[in-house]
């Protein structure tokens, strides 16, 4: 998901200056100062630690949608065995165990409404963005297209999100937990106050239960390559627009709303400055 200093849940390599460290909170200056970039592909860094860290991005989120899809297309064929919570359960421990895994590499986001969110807070280099959603909605194809083989046959063989009920409601839905989701990523991986050692377990616990109230809805997507994976591969587009833009738009005003409780002892006018070199650096 993201990055403890820059964009990781532990204190790895950075590609972030220091501001600031101040009672338990880090401010950072996105930077791509110090790093030298060899070559550049549309203004995204092609150096050997960035194409690991995409390499890292894509095996968390073909393992989290394996999982997770996976455990839906089981439950199913075997009438089922897993059981709602039972999925629930697995989409959680699977984001734990990634972040865990790979959160000192990529950040471990397996979601472009996550990055988009650390973007959006400063704490990811905006040019990185469309490479990390890329990656993650190709791995959501390739898983697709795995499933598809596994599976296609008496039922359906990948699990397309569709709203139960209104678009609207849907909407709100996504746009709900996938704030909620962000909300809680950003305290535990941007905040040194918090409890670094406990992201993996926070981040899978808000993925757990947001899956339980949302899944009859909307199928609990809170993450756009989750949603146009399967579509893609299916050709199902029905309602495809809700699990893209309720996840965009609330992980983006999660990570805004978080940001407004960020504790700091900074006059307003130091706080501009370091918004405009921030964006100066993205």
């Amino acid at each position: 998901m993201a990055r403890r200093e820059d964009d990781s849940y532990t204190n790895g390599s950075v590609s972030m200056n220091d501001f600031s460290v101040e009672d338990g909170r880090k401010e950072k200056e996105v930077y791509d100062h110090d790093e030298p970039e060899q070559d550049g592909l549309c203004g995204m860094p092609v150096s050997v630690p960035f194409l690991q860290m995409l390499l890292a991005e894509f095996f968390s989120t073909y393992f989290l949608l394996f999982a997770g899809m996976g455990a839906i297309v089981v439950n199913n064929e075997k009438d089922g065995a897993l059981t709602f919570p039972g999925i629930t359960m697995v989409w959680g421990l699977a984001v734990m165990v990634m972040i865990y895994t790979v959160g000192h590499i990529s950040g471990a986001h397996m979601n472009p409404a996550v990055s988009l969110g650390f973007a959006i807070a400063g704490r990811m280099p905006w040019k990185r963005v469309p490479a990390y959603m890329l990656v993650q909605v190709f791995a959501a194809i390739i898983v697709s297209v795995v499933l598809r083989l596994m599976f296609g046959g008496r039922h359906e063989f990948v699990p397309v999100t569709a709203p139960t009920g209104s678009n609207i409601q849907s909407l709100v839905t996504e746009f709900t937990t996938t704030f909620y989701l962000v909300f809680v990523v950003m305290a535990v991986a941007t905040d040194d106050r918090a409890v670094g050692s406990m992201a993996g377990v926070a981040v899978g616990a808000t993925i757990t239960l947001n899956a339980l109230f949302s899944g009859p809805v909307t199928g609990a997507s809170m993450n756009p390559a989750r949603s146009i994976g399967p579509a893609l591969v299916g050709g199902k587009y029905t309602s495809l627009w809700v699990y893209i833009l309720g996840p965009f738009a609330g992980g983006a005003a999660g990570a805004w709303a978080y940001n407004l409780m960020r504790y700091t002892d900074k006059p307003a006018a130091v706080l501009s400055d370091v918004a405009k070199s921030t964006d100066r650096a993205a």
